[in-house]
């Protein structure tokens, strides 16, 4: 009060309180000033105490990530069961409008090469590894591939009906996304300056411009798509923070992402058939 020339007067009490005492001109200005301060001591305290990731939680997820892209890999180049599993489960724009809603999931786990699986296995371990520090592992990656594949389905519904496409990319994507859509969401990187609260959502676009429009057979769309579902999905996932601990939330939440894959496969080659 003295800094900003208010009259006032301090009173102790007997039960440690002390109570301010100001002329009753002054009394509306007070309470404004100490409403001000107290509102300005919550911001600085919520920047002081982020939300602290645990990346070695994440690594069970990305484990598993590899296991799935290396599995359907394998099985898809040796023809297993006697399926083509490329044409059975690779984003077909008229098969998916037609109802065939599993090839927005499978396609995610089917590659053209060798460079496009190596390139999708480190940028999914790295953005992986991101995401399943600041949500668990479990959480991570069932809101990646559920990003992931309504964003295969949008993109599909917004090009030409002949679109094909595979690759576990625009599940990278999502997962850059939901990493930045979650930080920008819970303030891990609040300032006072709005421009350090933008920080976030720039620097995802920047990491989405430089690996994600590159290439003639690059599918822009599919990356913009996933970014932008997982940067929703981030935002989302802010408001469950108290379940993120639980180890058995977490593994219900890892075995449904599991689950979802492979229910997707079994239709996708028995629709084949």
């Amino acid at each position: 009060m003295q800094s900003i020339a208010i009259p006032h007067q301090t009173l102790a009490g007997d039960n440690g309180y002390v109570t301010l005492v100001v002329p009753a001109a002054f009394a509306e200005k007070a309470k404004f000033e100490i409403w001000e301060y107290e509102r300005e001591n919550q911001e600085v305290k919520s920047v002081a105490n982020p939300i602290a990731p645990d990346y070695e939680k994440a690594i069970p997820g990305v484990i598993a990530y590899l296991l799935v892209v290396i599995a359907v890999a394998w099985m898809a180049g040796t023809a297993a069961f006697g399926q083509d599993w490329v044409a059975s489960g690779r984003i077909d724009g008229v098969l998916i409008r037609n109802g065939e809603w599993w090839r927005a999931v499978t396609a995610l786990t089917l590659h053209g090469s060798v460079k496009h699986i190596l390139g999708n296995i480190v940028f999914g371990i790295f953005f992986g590894i991101l995401a399943g520090g600041l949500v668990g592992p479990g959480v991570a990656w069932l809101t990646i591939l559920v990003s992931a594949a309504f964003a295969n389905t949008l993109n599909v519904l917004l090009l030409e009906e002949g679109h094909r496409a595979i690759g576990a990319s625009t599940a990278v994507f999502a997962a850059l996304g939901l990493v930045s859509g979650y930080v920008w969401r819970s303030k891990l990187m609040a300032q006072e300056r709005w421009a350090w609260r933008l920080g976030p959502i720039v620097g995802g676009l920047a990491l989405l411009a430089y690996t994600g429009t590159g290439g003639p057979d690059t599918d822009v769309g599919a990356h913009l798509a996933g970014f932008v579902c997982g940067f929703v999905s981030g935002t989302l996932v802010t408001r469950f923070t108290r379940f993120y601990a639980n180890g058995r939330f977490q593994l219900i939440s890892g075995l449904l992402a599991l689950g979802l894959v492979c229910v997707a496969w079994i239709i996708a080659l028995q629709t084949w058939i």
